[in-house]
Protein backbone atom coordinates (compact mmCIF):
# COMPACT_ATOMS: atom_id res chain seq x y z
CA UNK A 1 0.00 0.00 0.00
CA UNK A 2 1.42 3.25 -0.77
CA UNK A 3 1.17 5.20 2.67
CA UNK A 4 1.08 8.58 1.00
CA UNK A 5 -1.88 8.16 -1.42
CA UNK A 6 -3.64 7.14 1.80
CA UNK A 7 -2.67 9.56 4.10
CA UNK A 8 -5.98 12.47 2.90
CA UNK A 9 -8.35 9.97 3.85
CA UNK A 10 -6.30 8.05 7.03
CA UNK A 11 -6.64 12.13 8.38
CA UNK A 12 -9.98 12.71 7.37
CA UNK A 13 -11.12 9.64 9.38
CA UNK A 14 -8.82 10.19 12.40
CA UNK A 15 -10.23 13.58 12.67
CA UNK A 16 -13.67 12.37 12.46
CA UNK A 17 -12.68 9.86 14.89
CA UNK A 18 -11.45 12.54 17.58
CA UNK A 19 -14.08 15.03 16.82
CA UNK A 20 -16.86 12.33 17.39
CA UNK A 21 -15.62 10.40 19.89
CA UNK A 22 -15.29 7.10 18.17
CA UNK A 23 -12.80 5.61 19.97
CA UNK A 24 -9.68 6.38 22.94
CA UNK A 25 -6.26 5.54 23.19
CA UNK A 26 -5.80 1.65 23.70
CA UNK A 27 -9.23 0.70 22.33
CA UNK A 28 -9.54 -2.94 21.06
CA UNK A 29 -11.71 -2.15 17.95
CA UNK A 30 -13.51 -5.70 15.55
CA UNK A 31 -13.13 -4.17 12.45
CA UNK A 32 -15.63 -5.87 10.25
CA UNK A 33 -13.87 -6.70 6.50
CA UNK A 34 -15.97 -8.15 3.51
CA UNK A 35 -13.25 -8.15 1.29
CA UNK A 36 -14.49 -5.17 -0.74
CA UNK A 37 -13.16 -1.92 -1.40
CA UNK A 38 -15.13 0.12 1.28
CA UNK A 39 -14.22 -2.72 4.49
CA UNK A 40 -10.67 -2.91 2.98
CA UNK A 41 -10.07 0.53 2.53
CA UNK A 42 -11.30 0.87 6.06
CA UNK A 43 -9.29 -1.95 7.79
CA UNK A 44 -6.23 -0.03 6.26
CA UNK A 45 -7.20 3.23 7.62
CA UNK A 46 -7.94 1.86 11.09
CA UNK A 47 -4.01 -0.02 10.74
CA UNK A 48 -2.82 3.23 10.01
CA UNK A 49 -4.17 5.28 13.12
CA UNK A 50 -3.68 2.34 15.09
CA UNK A 51 -0.15 2.11 14.33
CA UNK A 52 0.49 5.84 15.54
CA UNK A 53 1.90 6.24 19.03
CA UNK A 54 -1.17 8.55 20.50
CA UNK A 55 -3.67 6.10 19.52
CA UNK A 56 -2.46 2.68 20.30
CA UNK A 57 -5.31 0.88 18.95
CA UNK A 58 -5.77 -2.81 19.12
CA UNK A 59 -7.27 -4.01 15.78
CA UNK A 60 -9.42 -7.35 15.23
CA UNK A 61 -9.80 -8.46 11.89
CA UNK A 62 -13.74 -10.16 11.61
CA UNK A 63 -15.07 -11.94 7.93
CA UNK A 64 -18.40 -13.48 7.41
CA UNK A 65 -19.17 -15.60 5.19
CA UNK A 66 -22.56 -15.86 4.59
CA UNK A 67 -22.96 -19.23 2.65
CA UNK A 68 -24.56 -17.86 -0.38
CA UNK A 69 -21.73 -18.29 -3.03
CA UNK A 70 -19.56 -21.02 -1.81
CA UNK A 71 -16.74 -21.22 -4.23
CA UNK A 72 -16.44 -17.02 -4.05
CA UNK A 73 -17.24 -16.61 -0.25
CA UNK A 74 -14.39 -19.32 0.23
CA UNK A 75 -11.67 -17.43 -2.08
CA UNK A 76 -12.98 -14.04 -0.60
CA UNK A 77 -12.53 -15.24 3.29
CA UNK A 78 -8.80 -16.87 2.30
CA UNK A 79 -7.67 -13.02 0.54
CA UNK A 80 -9.68 -11.15 4.26
CA UNK A 81 -7.37 -13.84 6.16
CA UNK A 82 -3.96 -12.57 4.22
CA UNK A 83 -4.97 -9.31 4.42
CA UNK A 84 -5.06 -9.47 8.44
CA UNK A 85 -1.88 -11.72 8.48
CA UNK A 86 -0.39 -8.66 6.41
CA UNK A 87 -1.31 -6.48 9.13
CA UNK A 88 -0.36 -8.31 11.91
CA UNK A 89 -3.72 -8.63 13.59
CA UNK A 90 -5.88 -11.28 14.97
CA UNK A 91 -8.81 -12.98 12.04
CA UNK A 92 -11.95 -14.39 12.97
CA UNK A 93 -13.94 -16.09 10.66
CA UNK A 94 -17.69 -17.11 10.96
CA UNK A 95 -18.81 -19.88 8.30
CA UNK A 96 -23.16 -19.38 8.23
CA UNK A 97 -25.26 -20.95 6.34
CA UNK A 98 -27.78 -18.00 5.72
CA UNK A 99 -29.76 -20.14 3.54
CA UNK A 100 -31.04 -22.15 6.07
CA UNK A 101 -31.37 -19.89 8.63
CA UNK A 102 -33.69 -18.10 6.04
CA UNK A 103 -36.12 -21.31 5.71
CA UNK A 104 -36.52 -22.00 9.43
CA UNK A 105 -36.98 -18.72 10.73
CA UNK A 106 -38.95 -17.24 7.62
CA UNK A 107 -36.87 -14.06 7.15
CA UNK A 108 -35.48 -12.70 3.91
CA UNK A 109 -32.12 -12.91 2.82
CA UNK A 110 -31.08 -9.38 4.11
CA UNK A 111 -32.62 -9.53 7.19
CA UNK A 112 -31.55 -13.13 7.76
CA UNK A 113 -27.77 -12.53 6.96
CA UNK A 114 -27.99 -9.23 8.85
CA UNK A 115 -29.41 -10.75 11.89
CA UNK A 116 -26.34 -13.33 11.71
CA UNK A 117 -23.81 -11.20 11.00
CA UNK A 118 -24.17 -9.00 13.79
CA UNK A 119 -24.59 -11.71 16.55
CA UNK A 120 -21.14 -13.09 15.27
CA UNK A 121 -19.74 -9.68 15.34
CA UNK A 122 -20.85 -9.27 18.85
CA UNK A 123 -19.55 -12.48 19.77
CA UNK A 124 -15.89 -11.40 18.78
CA UNK A 125 -16.46 -7.80 19.91
CA UNK A 126 -17.20 -9.95 23.67
CA UNK A 127 -14.10 -11.98 22.74
CA UNK A 128 -11.61 -9.83 22.96
CA UNK A 129 -13.08 -7.58 25.34
CA UNK A 130 -13.62 -4.79 22.46
CA UNK A 131 -14.94 -1.44 23.05
CA UNK A 132 -16.46 -1.26 19.53
CA UNK A 133 -17.30 -2.67 16.18
CA UNK A 134 -15.69 -0.94 13.16
CA UNK A 135 -18.82 -0.74 10.01
CA UNK A 136 -17.49 0.52 6.74
CA UNK A 137 -20.58 2.51 5.41
CA UNK A 138 -19.83 5.40 3.74
CA UNK A 139 -21.51 8.20 2.73
CA UNK A 140 -23.24 7.02 -0.73
CA UNK A 141 -24.39 3.75 1.73
CA UNK A 142 -25.78 7.33 3.99
CA UNK A 143 -28.07 8.24 1.01
CA UNK A 144 -29.19 5.02 0.06
CA UNK A 145 -30.49 4.70 3.90
CA UNK A 146 -32.08 7.78 3.95
CA UNK A 147 -33.54 7.63 0.58
CA UNK A 148 -35.10 3.75 1.69
CA UNK A 149 -36.49 5.60 4.64
CA UNK A 150 -38.39 8.10 2.72
CA UNK A 151 -39.92 5.73 0.68
CA UNK A 152 -41.05 4.05 3.52
CA UNK A 153 -42.56 6.79 5.32
CA UNK A 154 -39.88 7.45 8.34
CA UNK A 155 -39.89 10.34 10.97
CA UNK A 156 -37.33 12.01 11.61
CA UNK A 157 -35.72 9.79 13.05
CA UNK A 158 -35.65 7.51 10.83
CA UNK A 159 -34.55 10.03 8.14
CA UNK A 160 -31.50 10.76 10.81
CA UNK A 161 -29.89 7.54 8.63
CA UNK A 162 -26.94 5.72 10.30
CA UNK A 163 -24.91 7.15 13.42
CA UNK A 164 -21.41 7.82 13.12
CA UNK A 165 -21.56 5.99 16.55
CA UNK A 166 -24.43 4.27 18.57
CA UNK A 167 -24.46 1.95 21.50
CA UNK A 168 -25.38 -1.69 21.45
CA UNK A 169 -25.44 -4.55 23.16
CA UNK A 170 -22.49 -2.71 25.38
CA UNK A 171 -20.53 -1.76 22.28
CA UNK A 172 -20.38 0.82 20.12
CA UNK A 173 -21.22 0.61 16.51
CA UNK A 174 -18.84 2.79 14.86
CA UNK A 175 -18.56 4.33 11.05
CA UNK A 176 -15.78 5.89 10.35
CA UNK A 177 -16.00 6.33 6.75
CA UNK A 178 -19.40 7.99 6.91
CA UNK A 179 -18.31 11.43 5.71
CA UNK A 180 -16.40 9.38 2.57
CA UNK A 181 -18.07 8.87 -0.44
CA UNK A 182 -17.53 6.33 -2.77
CA UNK A 183 -15.55 7.61 -5.46
CA UNK A 184 -13.33 8.69 -2.92
CA UNK A 185 -12.67 5.32 -1.88
CA UNK A 186 -11.98 3.79 -5.24
CA UNK A 187 -9.82 6.23 -6.02
CA UNK A 188 -7.89 5.77 -3.14
CA UNK A 189 -7.58 1.78 -3.59
CA UNK A 190 -6.55 2.61 -7.62
CA UNK A 191 -3.61 5.25 -5.99
CA UNK A 192 -2.33 3.13 -3.36
CA UNK A 193 -2.70 0.31 -5.14
CA UNK A 194 -4.95 -1.54 -2.78
CA UNK A 195 -6.55 -5.24 -3.60
CA UNK A 196 -10.13 -6.26 -3.16
CA UNK A 197 -12.92 -7.88 -3.91
CA UNK A 198 -16.16 -7.39 -5.64
CA UNK A 199 -19.64 -9.14 -4.64
CA UNK A 200 -21.60 -9.40 -8.18
CA UNK A 201 -24.75 -9.72 -6.23
CA UNK A 202 -24.37 -5.86 -5.41
CA UNK A 203 -25.00 -5.49 -8.82
CA UNK A 204 -28.32 -7.37 -9.24
CA UNK A 205 -31.51 -4.92 -8.36
CA UNK A 206 -33.88 -7.77 -7.10
CA UNK A 207 -32.96 -6.23 -3.04
CA UNK A 208 -34.54 -3.27 -2.29
CA UNK A 209 -31.24 -1.33 -1.34
CA UNK A 210 -29.47 -2.76 -4.60
CA UNK A 211 -32.49 -1.14 -6.22
CA UNK A 212 -32.28 2.65 -4.82
CA UNK A 213 -28.42 2.25 -5.96
CA UNK A 214 -29.07 1.55 -9.12
CA UNK A 215 -32.48 2.78 -10.27
CA UNK A 216 -33.57 5.41 -8.15
CA UNK A 217 -30.67 7.80 -6.77
CA UNK A 218 -29.50 7.68 -10.74
CA UNK A 219 -32.83 8.45 -11.89
CA UNK A 220 -33.64 11.33 -9.17
CA UNK A 221 -29.73 12.50 -10.04
CA UNK A 222 -31.12 14.02 -13.36
CA UNK A 223 -33.17 16.27 -11.16
CA UNK A 224 -30.15 17.25 -8.60
CA UNK A 225 -26.30 16.35 -9.48
CA UNK A 226 -25.60 16.63 -5.66
CA UNK A 227 -28.40 14.51 -4.77
CA UNK A 228 -26.03 12.05 -2.27
CA UNK A 229 -24.95 15.02 -1.02
CA UNK A 230 -28.17 16.87 0.00
CA UNK A 231 -29.24 13.33 1.40
CA UNK A 232 -26.84 13.19 3.58
CA UNK A 233 -26.64 16.92 4.57
CA UNK A 234 -30.68 15.92 5.40
CA UNK A 235 -29.06 12.54 7.67
CA UNK A 236 -26.85 15.30 9.64
CA UNK A 237 -29.16 17.88 10.04
CA UNK A 238 -32.22 15.51 11.59
CA UNK A 239 -29.46 13.94 13.30
CA UNK A 240 -28.58 16.50 15.11
CA UNK A 241 -32.37 17.86 15.88
CA UNK A 242 -33.26 14.06 16.59
CA UNK A 243 -30.93 14.07 19.85
CA UNK A 244 -31.86 17.27 21.00
CA UNK A 245 -35.28 16.49 20.87
CA UNK A 246 -34.50 12.71 22.10
CA UNK A 247 -33.04 15.20 24.96
CA UNK A 248 -36.47 16.78 25.94
CA UNK A 249 -38.02 13.60 25.47
CA UNK A 250 -35.98 11.70 27.90
CA UNK A 251 -36.63 14.99 30.16
CA UNK A 252 -40.15 14.81 29.66
CA UNK A 253 -40.48 11.40 30.90
CA UNK A 254 -38.66 11.68 34.11
CA UNK A 255 -41.18 14.62 34.76
CA UNK A 256 -44.43 12.73 33.88
CA UNK A 257 -44.16 9.35 33.13
CA UNK A 258 -45.28 6.86 36.32
CA UNK A 259 -45.03 3.36 36.68
CA UNK A 260 -48.35 1.65 36.84
CA UNK A 261 -47.87 -1.82 38.30
CA UNK A 262 -46.12 -3.29 35.05
CA UNK A 263 -47.40 -0.96 33.07
CA UNK A 264 -46.81 3.46 32.50
CA UNK A 265 -49.16 6.25 32.57
CA UNK A 266 -49.05 9.32 32.43
CA UNK A 267 -51.00 12.72 33.69
CA UNK A 268 -53.73 14.68 30.95
CA UNK A 269 -52.42 18.29 32.42
CA UNK A 270 -48.55 18.06 31.91
CA UNK A 271 -48.90 15.74 29.09
CA UNK A 272 -51.42 18.73 27.41
CA UNK A 273 -49.03 21.09 27.63
CA UNK A 274 -45.91 19.55 25.71
CA UNK A 275 -45.60 20.57 21.86
CA UNK A 276 -47.24 18.35 19.58
CA UNK A 277 -43.56 16.55 18.57
CA UNK A 278 -42.91 16.23 22.55
CA UNK A 279 -46.09 14.52 22.83
CA UNK A 280 -45.22 11.84 20.05
CA UNK A 281 -41.83 11.34 20.81
CA UNK A 282 -42.60 10.81 24.73
CA UNK A 283 -45.49 7.87 23.90
CA UNK A 284 -43.09 6.26 21.57
CA UNK A 285 -40.43 6.35 24.03
CA UNK A 286 -43.45 4.72 26.67
CA UNK A 287 -44.16 1.54 23.93
CA UNK A 288 -40.51 1.27 23.59
CA UNK A 289 -40.12 0.59 27.24
CA UNK A 290 -42.57 -1.80 27.10
CA UNK A 291 -42.99 -5.18 25.34
CA UNK A 292 -44.37 -3.99 22.45
CA UNK A 293 -42.56 -3.80 18.93
CA UNK A 294 -42.57 -0.77 17.36
CA UNK A 295 -42.87 0.11 13.42
CA UNK A 296 -42.75 3.25 11.71
CA UNK A 297 -46.29 2.29 10.37
CA UNK A 298 -47.40 2.64 13.88
CA UNK A 299 -47.49 6.64 13.55
CA UNK A 300 -50.84 5.86 13.96
CA UNK A 301 -51.21 4.60 16.54
CA UNK A 302 -49.03 6.95 18.20
CA UNK A 303 -51.35 9.22 16.93
CA UNK A 304 -54.76 7.90 18.15
CA UNK A 305 -53.51 7.92 21.74
CA UNK A 306 -52.33 11.39 21.33
CA UNK A 307 -55.36 12.45 19.79
CA UNK A 308 -57.48 10.53 22.38
CA UNK A 309 -55.07 12.37 24.97
CA UNK A 310 -55.61 15.93 24.30
CA UNK A 311 -59.17 15.77 23.49
CA UNK A 312 -61.58 17.29 26.11
CA UNK A 313 -63.94 14.25 25.67
CA UNK A 314 -65.08 11.30 25.91
CA UNK A 315 -63.03 11.40 29.11
CA UNK A 316 -62.73 7.78 29.57
CA UNK A 317 -61.36 5.49 26.67
CA UNK A 318 -59.58 2.34 25.14
CA UNK A 319 -57.17 1.20 22.19
CA UNK A 320 -55.79 -2.00 21.67
CA UNK A 321 -52.30 -1.37 20.50
CA UNK A 322 -51.09 -5.33 19.94
CA UNK A 323 -49.79 -7.58 21.15
CA UNK A 324 -51.48 -7.57 24.18
CA UNK A 325 -50.76 -4.12 24.77
CA UNK A 326 -53.73 -1.75 25.90
CA UNK A 327 -54.00 1.86 26.23
CA UNK A 328 -56.53 3.25 28.06
CA UNK A 329 -57.46 6.79 29.14
CA UNK A 330 -59.36 7.15 32.88
CA UNK A 331 -60.60 10.15 33.89
CA UNK A 332 -57.21 12.60 33.69
CA UNK A 333 -54.52 9.45 33.40
CA UNK A 334 -53.51 7.41 30.73
CA UNK A 335 -52.61 4.33 31.32
CA UNK A 336 -50.51 1.60 28.99
CA UNK A 337 -51.18 -2.02 30.04
CA UNK A 338 -49.13 -4.72 29.07
CA UNK A 339 -50.46 -8.53 29.07
CA UNK A 340 -54.20 -6.72 28.92
CA UNK A 341 -55.01 -10.14 27.11
CA UNK A 342 -56.16 -12.31 29.41
CA UNK A 343 -54.89 -10.76 32.16
CA UNK A 344 -55.99 -9.39 35.68
CA UNK A 345 -59.30 -8.66 34.22
CA UNK A 346 -59.71 -12.82 34.30
CA UNK A 347 -58.27 -13.45 37.68
CA UNK A 348 -60.51 -15.05 39.55
CA UNK A 349 -60.54 -15.71 43.56
CA UNK A 350 -62.06 -16.64 46.90
CA UNK A 351 -60.40 -16.70 50.19
CA UNK A 352 -62.24 -17.56 53.57
CA UNK A 353 -61.25 -16.08 56.66
CA UNK A 354 -62.17 -18.76 59.38
CA UNK A 355 -60.47 -17.47 62.22
CA UNK A 356 -59.07 -13.83 63.27
CA UNK A 357 -55.96 -12.97 63.61
CA UNK A 358 -55.72 -13.81 59.87
CA UNK A 359 -53.92 -12.90 56.83
CA UNK A 360 -55.08 -12.97 53.47
CA UNK A 361 -52.52 -12.79 50.33
CA UNK A 362 -54.16 -12.72 46.93
CA UNK A 363 -51.96 -14.00 44.00
CA UNK A 364 -51.71 -12.23 41.21
CA UNK A 365 -52.38 -9.39 42.71
CA UNK A 366 -49.53 -8.11 45.50
CA UNK A 367 -52.01 -7.50 48.16
CA UNK A 368 -52.14 -8.58 51.76
CA UNK A 369 -55.47 -8.42 53.78
CA UNK A 370 -54.70 -8.19 57.46
CA UNK A 371 -57.45 -9.02 60.08
CA UNK A 372 -56.75 -8.41 64.43
CA UNK A 373 -59.18 -8.31 67.07
CA UNK A 374 -58.39 -5.93 69.48
CA UNK A 375 -60.55 -4.93 73.32
CA UNK A 376 -62.29 -1.64 72.29
CA UNK A 377 -60.62 1.09 73.70
CA UNK A 378 -58.90 4.52 72.65
CA UNK A 379 -56.15 2.62 70.55
CA UNK A 380 -58.42 0.71 68.96
CA UNK A 381 -60.88 3.42 67.66
CA UNK A 382 -58.01 5.73 66.69
CA UNK A 383 -57.79 3.35 63.48
CA UNK A 384 -60.84 4.87 62.22
CA UNK A 385 -58.50 8.29 61.63
CA UNK A 386 -55.64 6.15 59.49
CA UNK A 387 -57.36 6.49 55.99
CA UNK A 388 -59.06 3.93 53.65
CA UNK A 389 -56.40 1.09 53.99
CA UNK A 390 -57.74 0.34 57.01
CA UNK A 391 -61.46 -0.41 58.51
CA UNK A 392 -62.73 -1.12 62.67
CA UNK A 393 -65.93 -3.39 62.72
CA UNK A 394 -67.95 -3.95 65.53
CA UNK A 395 -66.65 -7.87 65.82
CA UNK A 396 -69.47 -9.40 67.91
CA UNK A 397 -72.07 -7.68 64.83
CA UNK A 398 -70.34 -9.58 62.19
CA UNK A 399 -71.48 -12.85 60.94
CA UNK A 400 -68.51 -15.31 60.37
CA UNK A 401 -66.94 -16.34 58.37
CA UNK A 402 -65.80 -13.43 56.49
CA UNK A 403 -64.35 -14.37 53.13
CA UNK A 404 -62.41 -12.24 50.13
CA UNK A 405 -62.99 -12.54 46.74
CA UNK A 406 -62.43 -11.29 43.53
CA UNK A 407 -65.59 -8.28 42.32
CA UNK A 408 -68.49 -9.99 40.81
CA UNK A 409 -71.28 -8.31 38.11
CA UNK A 410 -74.11 -6.82 40.04
CA UNK A 411 -72.28 -6.84 43.14
CA UNK A 412 -74.40 -3.69 46.17
CA UNK A 413 -73.06 -2.66 49.53
CA UNK A 414 -75.44 -0.30 52.33
CA UNK A 415 -73.83 2.63 52.26
CA UNK A 416 -73.57 4.99 55.45
CA UNK A 417 -75.84 7.94 55.55
CA UNK A 418 -77.77 5.89 52.48
CA UNK A 419 -80.84 3.45 52.61
CA UNK A 420 -81.38 0.57 50.69
CA UNK A 421 -78.01 -0.62 48.75
CA UNK A 422 -75.35 1.20 46.20
CA UNK A 423 -73.97 -0.72 43.31
CA UNK A 424 -70.10 -1.30 43.46
CA UNK A 425 -70.18 -0.20 40.13
CA UNK A 426 -71.08 3.48 40.28
CA UNK A 427 -69.38 3.30 44.19
CA UNK A 428 -65.85 2.75 41.84
CA UNK A 429 -67.38 5.52 39.31
CA UNK A 430 -68.24 8.25 41.92
CA UNK A 431 -64.63 7.51 43.62
CA UNK A 432 -62.74 7.85 39.94
CA UNK A 433 -61.80 4.95 40.00
CA UNK A 434 -60.06 3.93 37.51
CA UNK A 435 -61.57 0.84 35.25
CA UNK A 436 -58.44 -0.82 34.90
CA UNK A 437 -57.82 -0.63 38.35
CA UNK A 438 -61.11 -1.51 39.59
CA UNK A 439 -60.70 -5.72 39.10
CA UNK A 440 -57.44 -5.72 41.19
CA UNK A 441 -59.64 -4.27 44.19
CA UNK A 442 -60.72 -6.85 46.51
CA UNK A 443 -64.02 -7.58 47.94
CA UNK A 444 -64.66 -8.57 51.93
CA UNK A 445 -68.15 -10.26 52.97
CA UNK A 446 -69.20 -11.41 56.20
CA UNK A 447 -70.95 -14.75 56.45
CA UNK A 448 -74.49 -14.15 54.77
CA UNK A 449 -72.63 -12.64 51.89
CA UNK A 450 -72.78 -9.40 52.28
CA UNK A 451 -70.10 -6.80 51.34
CA UNK A 452 -68.40 -5.50 53.86
CA UNK A 453 -65.05 -3.45 52.75
CA UNK A 454 -63.72 -2.65 49.36
CA UNK A 455 -60.16 -1.98 50.36
CA UNK A 456 -58.98 1.42 50.01
CA UNK A 457 -62.32 2.71 48.91
CA UNK A 458 -65.84 2.37 51.29
CA UNK A 459 -66.67 0.75 54.14
CA UNK A 460 -70.41 -0.35 54.63
CA UNK A 461 -73.03 0.27 56.85
CA UNK A 462 -73.02 -3.35 58.95
CA UNK A 463 -71.66 -3.56 62.03
CA UNK A 464 -70.13 0.03 62.95
CA UNK A 465 -68.49 0.63 65.88
CA UNK A 466 -70.61 2.19 68.55
CA UNK A 467 -69.65 3.31 72.32
CA UNK A 468 -71.74 0.06 73.36
CA UNK A 469 -69.20 -1.66 71.06
CA UNK A 470 -66.50 -4.61 73.43
CA UNK A 471 -64.68 -5.50 70.72
CA UNK A 472 -63.05 -4.55 67.39
CA UNK A 473 -61.94 -6.11 64.12
CA UNK A 474 -59.51 -4.41 62.64
CA UNK A 475 -59.08 -5.05 58.44
CA UNK A 476 -55.93 -3.23 57.06
CA UNK A 477 -54.74 -3.60 53.26
CA UNK A 478 -51.40 -3.68 52.91
CA UNK A 479 -49.31 -3.58 49.16
CA UNK A 480 -46.30 -4.22 47.59
CA UNK A 481 -45.69 -1.29 46.59
CA UNK A 482 -45.42 -0.15 50.48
Amino acid sequence: MDDYSMYPLVERVRRTGEEYGLWSPGDCIVVAVSGGPDSVTLLHIMHAIASRTDQRLNLVCAHINHGFRPEASREEAEFVQSLARQLDMPFELANLDIPTYMKESGKGAQLAAREKRYEFLHAVACKYGAASIALAHHADDQAETVMMRILRGSGTSGLAGMRLKRREKNVNLIRPLLRIYKAEILKACQDAEIPYRIDRSNLQNKYARNAIRLDVLPFLGQYNGQLAESLNRLADTLGEEDDYLQQLTDRAYQELVTSDGEGLAFQIKPFGTLHAALQRRLIKLILNYLPFCLEESDFVKIERVRQGAIQSAPTTWSLDLGGGLQCVREYDTVRFIPNAAGGIDDLRYTYRVDSIPAEVEIQGLGTNLLFTQTAAGQDAMSKMTHGKDSAVFDADELVYPLTVRSRQPGDTMKVMGLNGTKKVKDIFIDEKVPPSLRSRIPIVTDGQGRIIWIPGIRRSSIAAVGQHTSSVLLMTVVRDAE
